[in-house]
């Protein structure tokens, strides 16, 4: 993607492009965008700014969950102990001003194509990512990775001792380089062995169906 950062001057910018066009339906205000697309709030302020004025994006109000601001009460200069329901803060819904992809934006095809099609990640850059994860033996990509919409899973991978946290974390990176939210399966080795030895249906339609193997220790066909 430093490619695209520099044609289209930051990569914040392709960060943000991403995210509308793969998700056309979805509005966003700014502190969402700065989240998913993993931004500064200032560097999203900006980049919303300027592909609202270009035309890319337009104005959606819409309903989002919150947490409610905690409230502190005080006697005489003294913080009194918090209302339990204070602190067990229950979200609440609120309207919220935002913004939406905007499919009547002349140029929308083409932008897609360029920002979309372009790989953001390689094999040998998805086998790094994922170091330090545990001891990985399998790990496949489908889905986004590949084009393919009906696919079970972006990611899967095997190995033994992994690590969920870490592996979410990765994940959650790779969403905000791309765009998009990723479903993933991870499995120990002995589990997904014993999948495959009973034709688990899970694996079965991962395997079965077009997927890329980026590791495979496992001699998996």
């Amino acid at each position: 993607m430093d490619t695209l950062g520099k044609l289209f001057g930051s990569q914040a910018r392709v960060k943000i492009l991403r995210l509308f066009l793969l998700n056309p339906q979805d509005a966003y205000d700014v502190p969402m965008v700065a989240e998913k697309s993993k931004v500064s709030l200032l560097d999203a302020r900006r980049e919303l700014t300027l592909l609202k004025a270009a035309g890319v994006i337009t104005n959606k109000s819409f309903t989002k969950e919150i947490i409610p601001k905690k409230k502190s009460n005080k006697v005489s200069g003294r913080a009194t102990c918090p209302d339990t329901a204070l602190v067990t803060r229950k979200l609440i819904r609120k309207r919220v001003q935002g913004f939406q992809l905007k499919t009547t934006f002349p140029l929308l095809s083409s932008l897609k194509s360029l920002i979309v099609s372009e790989t953001p990640l390689n094999r040998d850059e998805i086998v790094k990512r994922f170091k330090g994860t545990g001891k990985i033996k399998f790990l496949a990509i489908s889905g986004i990775f590949i084009d393919e919409p009906e696919a079970r899973v972006d990611v899967l991978i095997v190995g033994d001792n992994l690590k969920k946290r870490s592996i979410e974390n990765v994940l959650r990176t790779i969403e905000a380089e791309i765009g998009h939210e990723l479903s993933y399966g991870a499995l120990e080795t002995t589990e997904f062995l014993y999948r495959v030895s009973v034709y688990d249906k899970f694996v079965r339609d991962v395997l079965d169906f077009r997927h890329d193997k980026v590791i495979n220790k496992l001699g998996v066909e």
